[in-house]
Parts: C-alpha cells; structure tokens; sequence
C-alpha cells in the first residue's frame, strides 16, 4: 500500500468520485453536445486548439485515464477510427465512460492501491488518479464553454443555469 492510503479509504474515495464524475460526464456531453459541426474548426487564438479537437481531447482523454487506472498502466493512445461529429463524439464518450466507470467499479481495494506510473512524472496509488481525471475534464470543459457563445452556440447548464439555460428551482418547475 502507498502513502498509507487504506482499503478502506481507497474503496471510499473510488465510491465519491466515481459519483462525481458520473455527474460531471453528463454536463460534459451538454458542452461537448453544443459545439456546432459547421463551425467546429473555431478557435480564439492560431495556438489554441479548434473546437473540434478540444472536444475530441476531453472526451478521448478521460476515457483514456479511465482505462489507464484500470489497466494499472497508462497507454494513452487515441483510436484508430476517431467519431467525426459532435454527436458522434458524445455517443462514442457516453458509451466508453460509462464502460470505464463500470471497470473502475469493480476494481479491487489492492488495485486501487497499486502505484501506477504516470509518464515517468507521477506514481501514485490508481484511484488517486480519478482527481487528476476530474480536473482535467473540468479544466478542458471550461475552456470549450468559452468558445460556444462566439460560434453562435449556446451555453447549457453546468453548475446552474447559464444565459441560454436559465436555472429553475425544482419547486417552479413543479408550479408550471
């Protein structure tokens, strides 16, 4: 065991961040689900990179280290036949998530436990990993929400209403 992390800390903190993230990959497929097809080769600045590729990085990324805790061994390869479309890319994230977080899932404690190599810069304990995951995700997330307004996108929800997406309390929506 590394860093003095227990079993049971490790199956605890699997358990909330794996809720977590659960309901951070809805609100990612919004984001990622707004991105126009027709202008997804915008982007705010020549380094940055496109729309397109932002939301082929968030979404191929957290796949990626999903597999990488599970495997207990980060591979970090994109696939061969990547989705072309938004709606492509959210089907093909909400599919390999939902995969990922289900392999997470049945991990055991001494998995969880098990240093893993992250490009000769980290080696912690695999579940130590979901937190990087999470915040890359919101990190990259974030980013692209900025692009959508000047692609003539919406901004959807994500942490409460937004311009386009308005919050409504649970109690109004039950009064309408």
């Amino acid at each position: 065991m590394s860093q003095g992390l227990t079993p049971e800390f490790a199956l605890g903190y699997r358990a909330m961040m794996l809720d977590g993230i659960a309901r951070e990959v809805e609100c990612t497929k919004k984001v990622i689900g707004a991105v126009p097809d027709a202008k997804s080769d915008y982007k705010p600045d020549p380094n940055a990179r496109s729309a397109k590729e932002l939301a082929w990085h968030i979404a191929n990324s957290d796949v990626q280290f999903l597999d990488g805790i599970a495997d207990l061994k980060f591979n970090m390869q994109t696939p061969e036949h990547k989705p072309q479309t938004t709606t492509e890319v959210v089907a093909w994230y909400d599919e390999n998530m939902k995969r990922g977080l289900n392999r997470l899932a049945a991990m055991s404690a001494e998995q969880l436990l098990t240093p893993v190599n992250f490009a000769g810069v980290f080696n912690f304990p695999a579940v130590l990993y979901l937190s990087f995951l999470n915040n890359h995700s919101i990190h990259h997330r974030g980013e692209l929400a900025t692009y959508l307004r000047p692609m003539g996108s919406k901004v959807p929800s994500i942490y409460g209403g937004s311009y386009d997406e308005p919050f409504v309390p649970p109690a109004a929506e039950q009064a309408a």
